[in-house]
């Protein structure tokens, strides 16, 4: 709401456009999931990600953008980009666009809404779960078409449910759809289609777990180091440790850190400082088997 009035000379119209507009397209969002018809209806190649509408052809011109959960609305300076938006969406099967009366975020902006016909909401604001599931079926299906490894739940939930989300929900789609589309997620990677399953997120352990793997991996790496040598070696648990320990600003005052394990088995790295024997990370990642065996 601030976003799209507070620069208008008429802020309280403003207001009741958006109110509009939400009551038509829904609750605001972050970003949409890869299904979405938003971003599935347009042309574009099947196996490109879209990290963003600016990156779609048919929405060249987008400025100042608000996402909803059945669409958009933009804010370009020009009234001739804002026509010519208007004009190419409406070709889109199942897309419409309309210029909108009145003003958003500037008074000069020229607003245009988009909006994805067949996305119809629940009364929770969700998108008709059957409606939903569907279209994610079918665009990872279609994924499969030169994949080359398979992405676990907790590796792409954010492009399953768009954002923000939960562990199993979104403003797009309530639990009895995440939990399905979870549960077809995981027979199409058992079943092979995408290839070998890669591992990389550790989403599933609890904050504290995640921490404390972490500081096992840095703390013992630590241990390990002559103070000399910019990399090493040491075994931990059955593994063999990568790690590399190097001074920040040569000064003493901080240490840089990564250990890794395999390829892709898991990775830290984080920053330790003497003085106060400090530890700082980012999340692990990695194999969780892997992972677990460090709590």
């Amino acid at each position: 709401m601030a976003y799209l009035t507070r620069n208008l000379s008429d802020p309280s119209a403003g207001r009741q456009l958006v109110d509009g507009l939400v009551e038509e397209l829904g609750n605001a969002v972050n970003c949409y999931p890869d299904w979405h018809p938003i971003l599935t209806a347009p042309p574009r190649r099947r196996s490109e990600h879209i990290a963003g509408l600016s990156q779609i052809k048919a929405y060249a011109g987008v400025d100042h953008t608000t996402e909803f959960v059945r669409g958009f609305v933009t804010c370009p300076y020009s009234a001739e980009t804002a026509d010519r938006l208007v004009a190419t969406v409406g070709q889109v099967p199942g897309l419409d666009a309309r210029r909108l009366d009145g003003p958003l975020y500037a008074d000069d902006a020229h607003p245009v809404v988009v909006v994805a016909m067949n996305v119809e909401l629940e009364a929770d604001g969700t998108i008709r779960s059957r409606d939903a599931i569907a279209w994610f079926a079918q665009n990872m299906a279609a994924a499969s078409d030169g994949a080359q490894v398979a992405e676990t739940w907790w590796n792409i939930r954010p492009n399953i449910l768009g954002a923000p989300h939960g562990s199993r929900s979104s403003l797009f789609v309530n639990q009895h759809a995440g939990l399905h589309m979870r549960k077809i997620l995981e027979a199409m990677n058992a079943s092979g289609m995408f290839g070998p399953v890669l591992e990389s997120s550790l989403d599933m352990l609890s904050p504290k777990k995640r921490d404390a793997i972490a500081r096992t991996l840095l703390r013992t790496a630590i241990d390990a180091w002559d103070r000399e040598s910019p990399s090493f070696e040491f075994e931990l648990r059955g593994e063999t440790c990568k790690a590399g320990i190097r001074d920040t600003w040569d000064d003493g005052m901080e240490l840089s850190i990564r250990v890794e394990i395999g390829k892709h088995d898991l990775y830290v790295s984080g920053f330790h400082y003497p003085k106060d024997d400090k530890i700082t990370h980012s999340d692990p990642s990695g194999r969780r088997k892997i992972a677990e065996k460090f709590l």
